[in-house]
């Protein structure tokens, strides 16, 4: 009688694993990822002061294509998560940047007017909202459980780096070549990364192991974990993890997940609110205060150089002391810095350092929010859970610039606009404290193991 094939757990072993150098390339061009989608979200909000002085638009008139931007990204996360856990996160991702790419170039060429830009704005936005959540999914999917939050706050600061670097590379590129510039630029650099994608981007070990991929395809990328790594002829590779439903938004709702992923919902839309709120119309109403084009672009770019050292700060912090800890008092410094911004500052230098300071919580909030939700998902429904977060939070994202347009043409003062921007805050502080309580009520320590909240029954 034959012995039994020897069984391999990937799951178990990305969790013990080090981190080395495999996990150092994925996070990289996971970075990279994320760096082209922020360089391009953010696109439209450095332009537009050019754009409405070009076009001679009033005050509020480019709302619409901010929202029309940010609702392609919540349809291309809410429908491209689901089908990234079916045909895998690298192609995915690969598919997603050769899409928001050209997008982004036929932005430059085709729009000459505010409902051209409107629907150009919105087919990239389809592309950007479907690579992000992949980007997330498999760095965590090559994480140790113990790294976990961290290297996600890493990664996800490529995002925070291609917003910032937008700012830079914008005011540099519209007073020599104009605004049409700068979506040349956000195209091209997605299409340049496609090939390193294609070439050193692996696919998720979960993903190969729990759809029946060749093993032996699986065995090269283990041995990228250790050298010594040494398998027999018969080994069988598989994950603890369950087989995803034919629609795989329902298992968001199963064993005792429903609570979880709608206060996680809240907390996505209330911060998301607020980022876009303030990284769109910044430029605008710094610009509005006297400041010339160029100065209140490299002002507002601070809100996205600040967020790129708040993620990394939140990510250690939620490994260290835990999520529910951390983000309930993050979503209160949100609420304050938020107010004391809209209080407005007479120095240009001391308003930036207020600008990079309030970037620093808010984004770096938002980086522990992937973070976490990617920590609550078990691999299988991954990219369905943090792309489904991503996308409810983009409905806020939507709303965020609408009521930005909205208050600005009924010529709210900046303080009163930004003390209404400072109730999502308070939302989400609200929806992170009754997650607290549903923990320790199920007698678990989420501030350890967040992610067997996720097994809790309701």
């Amino acid at each position: 009688m034959s012995n039994p094939a020897t069984v391999v757990d990937v799951t178990e072993l990305v969790d013990h694993s080090k981190v080395g150098w495999l996990q150092i390339r994925v996070l990289l061009f996971c970075a990279l990822s994320v760096f082209a989608d922020g360089f391009d979200a953010q696109a439209i909000g450095y332009v537009a002061p050019s754009i409405s002085k070009a076009w001679a638009l009033p005050p509020g008139t480019l709302g619409p294509v901010f929202s029309a931007s940010l609702i392609g990204l919540m349809i291309g996360a809410l429908a491209v998560a689901p089908i990234a856990d079916r045909i895998g996160r690298k192609r995915t991702i690969i598919y997603c940047s050769i899409f928001f790419g050209v997008c982004s170039i036929l932005t430059a060429v085709l729009a000459t007017s505010v409902s051209s830009l409107l629907v150009m704005r919105f087919l990239t936005g389809l592309g950007l909202g479907g690579a992000m959540p992949n980007g997330i999914a498999l760095t965590s999917d090559y994480s140790p459980t113990r790294r976990r939050a961290t290297l996600i706050v890493i990664m996800f600061s490529g995002f925070s780096l291609g917003a910032a670097a937008g700012g830079g590379i914008a005011a540099q590129l519209i007073p020599e070549f104009g605004w049409q510039s700068v979506f040349w630029a956000g195209g091209l650099l997605p299409l340049a990364l496609v090939p390193l994608f294609i070439f050193f981007l692996p696919e998720s070990l979960q993903f190969l192991a729990l759809k029946g991929h060749r093993d032996d395809r699986i065995r090269a990328i283990l041995r990228q974990f250790d050298r010594k790594l040494a398998f027999p002829p018969d080994v069988r590779f598989l994950t603890r993890n369950e087989k995803v439903v034919k629609f795989p938004v329902t298992d968001l709702f199963r064993a005792g997940r429903a609570l979880t992923t709608v206060l996680l919902w809240v907390m996505f839309f209330m911060n998301l609110l607020d980022l876009y709120l303030l990284s769109n119309w910044l430029p605008t109403i710094i610009n509005n205060t006297g400041l010339s084009v160029e100065s209140a672009v490299r002002i507002a770019a601070q809100f996205q150089v600040g967020g790129t050292f708040g993620t990394l700060l939140v990510g250690w912090l939620v490994d260290r002391f835990g999520p529910q800890r951390v983000l309930c008092v993050t979503f209160v410094l949100n609420a304050v810095l938020i107010i004391w911004l809209g209080a407005g500052s007479p120095s240009p230098y001391l308003l930036g350092a207020l600008v990079f300071a309030t970037g620093f919580s808010v984004v770096g909030t938002q980086g522990g929010l992937n973070a976490t939700s990617a920590k609550y998902y078990p691999s299988f429904i991954r990219s369905t859970g943090v792309g489904w977060c991503l996308g409810i939070g983009r409905i806020g994202s939507i709303v965020g610039p609408m009521v930005g347009g909205i208050l600005m043409s009924m010529h709210w003062t900046t303080e009163y606009i930004f003390l209404a921007g400072a109730v999502p805050q308070a939302c989400a502080a609200l929806a992170i404290l009754i997650l607290a309580l549903r923990s320790m009520s199920a007698g678990l320590d989420p501030e350890r193991a967040p992610e067997k909240l996720a097994d809790a029954k309701s």
